[in-house]
């Protein structure tokens, strides 16, 4: 912790999100996790719950298969797209997955790639301030203070780590769409949220919580083919 801290304070402020996205890369660069696992349980406002299984390959790459597992449910996100499967037709597209590139490919991706994905997304990366969250220092990327509606992502001053997302709902723009990365733990060198919620207009959407997470396995490059349906160690 004292070594955490110590670093923190030799770092200078960020004067832009791009210095920002080049600290949060030079902090854990080589050490970060490149491969993972988790069991997710995920609960929805209405109480219902469902059980995920999610690999990562990082940077770029996340499957999701959701329980029952005999029914086919799938999403890949690789690199710049999606493919989900449905009782196993396949419908796709281009998606630059947010929470990935701030939760985990910043880490392990060239810092000009992080800044063009981050633009593309439509985040603001000129402007920066400093704010609180949970009681911590953060740096607030995309908006100006006092500003809570623009598209805009926090991260921990110290830790450098990502933990809000607040952005004009996509469905009405009227009201604001936050996600929350919470519960940080360390893994290896680096570190997972083990919570993630989701809000919009101020109410309850999502929350997603791991277990069992791996870091020390081996996933095959077929595994995010897009046009195959290989099995991951859960359907062993």
């Amino acid at each position: 912790m004292f070594l955490a801290l110590a670093t923190a304070l030799l770092v200078s402020p960020p004067a832009s999100g791009r210095e920002l996205v080049q600290q949060m890369h030079d902090r854990y660069a080589g050490r970060w996790y490149a491969r993972l696992t988790f069991v997710q349980t995920t609960t929805f406002a209405d109480g219902h719950q469902e059980t995920w299984y999610e690999a990562a390959s990082i940077p770029g790459k996340l499957r999701i298969d959701i329980a029952p597992l005999d029914q086919r449910q799938t999403i890949i996100f690789r690199n710049d797209s999606v493919y989900q499967w449905r009782a196993g037709q396949r419908q796709g597209g281009p998606f630059v997955h947010p929470l990935m590139v701030l939760g985990f490919d910043i880490y392990a991706q060239p810092v000009e790639r992080t800044v063009e994905q981050l633009t593309t997304l439509g985040y603001d990366l000129s402007r920066i301030h400093a704010d609180t969250w949970q009681g911590r220092p953060v740096w607030v990327v995309g908006a100006d203070a006092g500003d809570s509606t623009t598209r805009q992502f926090w991260v921990d001053q110290e830790r450098l780590v990502f933990v809000r997302l607040r952005e004009p709902a996509r469905r009405d723009p009227g009201k604001t769409s936050e996600i929350r990365f919470d519960r940080y733990q360390r893994l290896g060198d680096g570190w997972i949220a083990a919570e993630v919620q989701m809000w919009n207009g101020g109410a309850f959407v999502m929350k997603e919580e791991y277990a069992d997470i791996r870091t020390d396995l081996t996933l095959p490059e077929e595994l995010w083919e897009a046009g195959t349906r290989v099995e991951p160690h859960w359907m062993e």
